[in-house]
């Protein structure tokens, strides 16, 4: 009894041995979350944010057709898409790992067992047994065959496998989150460079308007000239006036060129004329954007919920990492055909099976997993700050394209009211100057005051809408 028992004591003095060097080490790691406040900063807008997909928030049809490109052909949306395929395969990668393997195995070889070897020994005895037949002697050069299926299967007692699943799914997500994000960006993107093409077109109009009327004033102030009531030096300041805006619109030619370009570029395309329609004063969006509170951030931001995604992902992984301390259960059945003898293979006295189960823990060299636990706690760590950074991030973006809108709205209105009245002041100089009350310097900078003004105005209103966009796109874009 003695003798049966002691193996077994054994055995379970090993067993002890590997819980006892299963210890896993505590976590000191606190974190302090950031703590949103119930409105944004000059607002007092409680209600919650009605979210507005791009399809309806704009209006410009070409605009649309645009947006519909970008995301067919944008080069960064293709390489997101990947990097979604290649999330979705590490998390069937991890889902598969609680599953058995099975595997089947054909396998061949040899051996030659030295005369003064156990094995070499044992085989020269059984050959003189008179209990085996001759298809069971063992050859000197001994074959080993095997033909059938094994099976190797880590039991997920402690949930190890399944934090790992758990972690590869929420990158999934991430993934997806992080490519919705991309696309509204992208829409951001494109609709921004659309209204730059639209003013640098309404700038053009302006310039040529204003060379138009800088001409017709150049061919009066000549005919004074050669009337004796203007001299050599108005004319030249007339035409150097005239030279100088003719300058602005090659450089505005030149804007839309690279403007073109670069849209072009987001849209997956070589550059190629881009169609678009309208004034830049035409242009309007849906509606006002409703900022909600700032807690709707952490739903309708895609960044955020990748964040806070990325966060679970790491937390999970740091479970796993924990769990990797405790013992792992192993099984490793096959079942299959194992001779020595070729001729015999493939018969019922060649059906072989076994089962093994088994323990491992870490005794020795614990020094590379908690390596690897201070890694991912690292890990984790970082992921959290991302995500605090992001939420903080989000919160600034909000509130500062709030006060754009609302302080690009008050400057548009005044830049609108200056250039009606520098409008004005070109026309009273030039009557004045036609008269003798005025000067020809009047007259200039009267023209070239009202020029800048109708500019400033173009740029102003480029920018309340820009404002807007860039709210839209703070707010999350149209997701939930």
């Amino acid at each position: 009894m003695k003798q049966i028992l002691k193996p077994y004591s054994y055995l379970l003095m090993a067993s002890i041995l590997v819980m006892l060097g299963c210890t896993v080490p505590k976590s000191t790691q606190s974190f302090k979350a950031l703590a949103l406040p119930g409105t944004y900063q000059g607002s007092k807008d409680t209600s919650r944010l009605v979210n507005m997909n791009w399809q309806t928030f704009f209006q410009d049809t070409a605009l649309l057709d645009l947006v519909e490109e970008a995301l067919q052909n944008n080069f960064d949306l293709q390489k997101a898409l990947q990097r979604i395929s290649m999330a979705k395969a590490q998390m069937n990668i991890a889902a598969n790992a609680r599953l058995p393997m099975l595997e089947a195995v054909a396998s061949a070889g040899f051996t030659k067992y030295g005369k003064y070897t156990i094995d070499g020994v044992g085989n020269f005895d059984t050959n003189l047994s008179p209990n085996i037949s001759k298809e069971q002697r063992i050859p000197v050069i001994t074959p080993d065959l095997f033909l059938g299926l094994k099976s190797t299967w880590e039991l997920d007692v402690w949930g190890k496998l399944n934090d790992r699943k758990k972690a590869a799914f929420a990158k999934v997500l991430a993934s997806e989150k992080e490519r919705q994000w991309l696309v509204t960006q992208l829409v951001a993107q494109v609709a921004d460079m659309y209204y730059e093409l639209i003013a640098l077109d309404s700038e053009m109009e302006i310039l040529q308007k204003n060379i138009y009327l800088q001409e017709d004033a150049l061919s009066v102030v000549r005919i004074q000239k050669a009337g004796g009531r203007a001299n050599e030096l108005a004319v030249q300041q007339f035409e150097a006036q005239l030279y100088n805006t003719k300058s602005f619109l090659a450089v505005i030619k030149q804007s839309i060129v690279k403007t073109e370009n670069q849209l072009n570029q987001l849209l997956g395309r070589l550059p190629q004329p881009v169609k678009r329609k309208g004034s830049v004063f035409n242009l309007k969006t849906g509606s006002a954007v409703k900022t909600g509170v700032p807690s709707d951030l952490l739903l309708n931001r895609p960044d955020i919920r990748a964040a806070e995604l990325k966060l679970m992902a790491a937390g999970a992984e740091l479970s796993a990492s924990r769990k990797s301390f405790l013992p792992s259960f192993n099984i490793t059945p096959y079942l299959g055909f194992h001779s020595f003898n070729a001729a015999q293979m493939i018969t019922p006295g060649s059906i072989a099976y076994g089962l093994m189960g088994s323990m491992t823990g870490p005794v020795w060299n614990r020094g590379r997993l908690k390596g690897m636990l201070k890694e991912a706690e690292a890990q984790r760590a970082e992921t959290w700050y991302e995500y605090q950074q992001t939420l903080l991030k989000a919160f600034q973006e909000v509130t500062t394209s709030m006060g754009a809108v609302i302080n690009n709205e008050e400057v548009y209105e005044l830049k609108k009211k200056q250039a009606l009245t520098l409008e004005s002041a070109v026309v009273t100089a030039r009557e004045l100057y036609v008269t003798g009350y005025a000067s020809y310097l009047e007259v200039i900078t009267a023209q070239q005051g009202s020029l800048e003004s109708q500019l400033q105005s173009v740029l102003t209103y480029k920018t309340l809408l820009q404002s807007q966009i860039d709210l839209y796109r703070s707010l999350g874009g149209g997701w939930q």
